[in-house]
């Protein structure tokens, strides 16, 4: 079967810096295909049309990833605001400017205050997002209304 809208697409993939080779993250992933958001647009505009064990490999610019860093998500608050068993590495859900509740990660807890970081870890970097097709079949109705993949490597409700 090919790739095509409302697919079901499992990938085994790894995610590396393309300058240094880096590793940055490996493993299997599944997304609804055809303009659901569920994964980078320039890999499934490279994935339109293939087959299982098709293999490819994209060079992401930074916009094409996870985007900039924005310095507006990086804050401090007093540690009497701090949620108590919230570690450095953690992470804590806080509302943004916006009202719409956002993820930060905890990245240092100094004297009475908390550095939180609300960007994406690997925001501000490009990179090279290598995969190879493991299953294509068409998406169940209720992924459709849902707009993800459920089961496997894809979402559990």
């Amino acid at each position: 079967m090919q790739i095509t809208k409302d697919s079901a697409v499992t990938l085994q993939y790894k995610l590396s810096d393309p300058a240094s080779g880096a590793t940055l993250d490996t493993g299997h992933t599944a997304y609804l295909h055809g303009g659901y958001e569920g994964i980078f647009a320039r890999v499934e505009q490279a994935l339109e049309g293939q087959e299982v064990g098709h293999a490819t490999a994209i060079e992401l610019a930074i916009e094409e990833a996870f985007g900039p860093r924005d310095e507006s998500l990086v804050l401090t608050i007093p540690k009497s605001e701090f949620p108590p068993g919230v570690k450095v590495g953690g992470h804590l859900q806080r509302l943004g400017e916006d009202g719409q509740p956002r993820y930060y990660s905890v990245v240092k807890i100094k004297g009475p205050v908390v550095h939180l970081d609300g960007n994406h870890p690997l925001a501000g970097k490009a990179l090279r997002f290598a995969c190879k097709v493991t299953e294509v079949r068409p998406a169940t109705a209720e992924e459709l209304a849902h707009r993800h993949v459920h089961g496997g490597h894809g979402h559990h409700h």
